[in-house]
This record gives structure tokens, sequence and C-alpha cells, in this order.
């Protein structure tokens, strides 16, 4: 039977979301979770599934926002990992017919936690990837505290699911205060899933870790569309820079900039958009990129975007060989297992 693998949804696991009201500084974090039954209720969440049949499942990662954001704690967010992870395993165990693999969390706010727990996630646990946001608390990723988090990643063959990580406080412009209309979300979080990748290329992170494996959320945001940007544009580094010499960085790069966007893979969360699908999957190929949903955060609270996803995927002009690779087959790859 050919299958169906979400690779980008999320959950909350009892035991998490348990501990999780309990910590929260903000309370008005949960208002919205606890609206989404999908998120927290596994008898919701398995109704929901029967719509889209057996070879529909599901690889679970925890929501947003950010583990590290919830509590300022270092203690809490570590204690919060480590259940969100050792939950998950649960899920999986106990059913994994519709639930073949999780995505683990990290306590992104304490480096060397993180490694830790990505190797205990991975090789106890049985994590197929890591969650990473786009920013730690409004550190990049490039800093060089995080590099050993990619190193160890790259040697465990574990692959780095790339989250966007923004909330209404990023004002819209600088003279505001806050962010209005939830452009933080419509625009601020592809953004910031750009801004990410192409701080981790100008880091050289694929020169020194050539095989890392990092799943760029949303289709790969806003990359496909501002492929000229990056491609003739982003050759032209520094044209557009008075107080930077960004040739002598230019030339340390083992390729065009364009070329280190391409070694990203890419799922299909776009909510439903064929523009958008066509447009992403003209620019990584059928070949690296994965099925995925973020359910469950539409409208009917955790089905609409798993089918309206379905129905695209089905209908593009693409050999059915293409399409299995979209559903599975690059599942499998990027996992390095079989479903």
């Amino acid at each position: 039977m050919a299958l169906k693998i979400d690779v980008f949804n999320h959950i909350f696991p009892k035991p998490f979301f348990d501990r999780l009201q309990e910590v929260v500084v903000n309370r008005g974090t949960i208002k919205r979770w606890l609206n989404i039954p999908f998120l927290h209720d596994l008898d919701v969440r398995f109704r929901m599934l029967e719509e889209f049949g057996p070879d529909y499942r599901q690889i679970l990662s925890l929501s947003a926002p950010p583990i590290e954001s919830i509590n300022p704690d270092g203690e809490i967010t570590l204690d919060l990992a480590t259940l969100a992870n050792d939950s998950m395993a649960d899920l999986v165990r106990e059913h994994p017919d519709r639930f073949p693999g999780f995505i683990a969390s990290l306590p992104l706010n304490d480096p060397d936690e993180s490694v830790v727990e990505i190797e205990r996630a991975v090789t106890e646990l049985g994590a197929l990837g890591v969650q990473v946001f786009s920013n730690v608390n409004g550190v990049p990723l490039d800093d060089p505290r995080f590099f050993p988090l990619f190193e160890a990643a790259d040697r465990m063959r574990c692959p780095i699911l790339l989250h966007p990580a923004r909330g209404a406080g990023f004002a819209d412009y600088v003279g505001e205060k806050k962010s209005k209309y939830e452009i933080w979300w419509t625009f601020g979080w592809p953004f910031e899933t750009s801004a990410a990748m192409q701080r981790l290329v100008f880091s050289r992170l694929f020169d020194r870790l050539p095989g890392i494996r990092i799943v760029a959320h949303h289709l790969g945001a806003m990359i496909p569309y501002f492929e000229g940007r990056i491609g003739y544009g982003l050759d032209q580094l520094g044209a557009r820079t008075a107080d930077e010499d960004y040739a002598e960085l230019l030339a340390l790069l083992h390729k065009r900039p364009y070329d280190y966007f391409k070694m990203f893979w890419a799922d299909t969360a776009v909510f439903g958009s064929r523009p958008a699908t066509v447009c992403g999957l003209e620019f990584f190929g059928t070949d690296q990129v994965v099925f995925a949903s973020d359910a469950p955060f539409d409208p009917e609270g955790g089905a609409l975007y798993i089918r309206e996803t379905l129905k695209v995927i089905d209908s593009l002009d693409i050999p059915e060989a293409d399409r299995q690779r979209i559903y599975q087959r690059n599942a499998e790859r990027l996992f390095n297992r079989s479903f």
C-alpha cells in the first residue's frame, strides 16, 4: 500500500500539555491551543484522521512557540523538552500504524544541553529528526554557540526541521511597538525562515557540513518565489552595502549562493495553495520536497489543511513516480528508514 507520510504537523502530548499549562508565563499563549482539541486530544485527532484512510500517517512534532520562549527558566526548558520527547516516543510506540515517528524538541536556550538531548532522543527514543526554530529568543542560528548543534545532527544523520519563530512583538515598522493585523505571522514567518536560511548559507554551514539535511518549512518560505534575487541578486552581494566588504566572503564560498539554497529540503505545507506548491516544486525539485500539512491550524481545527494539501498534490500534472516521492519515498530518504 502506498503511504502518505505527513512530515510536519503538530501535537501536544497530554503529559507535556499538562505540564506546559503549569509553567507557561504568558497565560494568553495557551488560549488558542485550548480551542484546538486536535492539538492535545487524541480521541478528537483520531476521529478527524478517519477521513483520510489508513494510508495517511503522521510524523509528530510540537507546535510553536519554541519551548525556550514559554518560560525563561533553563531547568524548566530542559524539563519540557525531555518530557515532550518521552511523550512523543510513547505515542509512536502505542500507535505505530498512525504515528510512524516523531521529531524531537530541544532546549535551544542551552546549546550544550541541546546536543545532549539530540543524542538521547535519537539513540534512546528513536527520534527521526529535530525541530529548530529560526531564532532562539532573538539570537540567530548562525551564532557560533549553535554550531555544535548542527554538527551533532550531521554526525548522527539527523535531519533538522526549520520552523519560523516570530510574534507580535516584532513590529512591522521601526516607529511602532508591535505588529498589526497578524502581519508578524502572514509575512513575518516566511521572512523569518528565509532570513535564517540566508544566514546559514553565508555562515558557510554547508561548506563545513556538506551532508547536513535541513527541511525549510512552508515550502522554503520566500525562497522559490525570490529565485532571481537569491541568484543574480546575491551574485552581486555587497553592491548595495557601503559599510561592509562582502567580496571576500563571496570568494570564500565554494559555490554560488544560489546553489546553497538548493541544498535545503522543503515541505508542502502551504495551506492548499496550488501556485505556491508548483513554484516550490519547480525550485527544489520533486526529489527534495516532502509531504506536510501543518495541521491542525486551519479553520476546521485539523482536517482542512490535510484535505486541501492532498487535493493539490493529487491534481499536479507530474509523473506518478514523482507523486509517490513527495508522499513517501523522499521521507524515507530524508529519515533513512522505510515506512
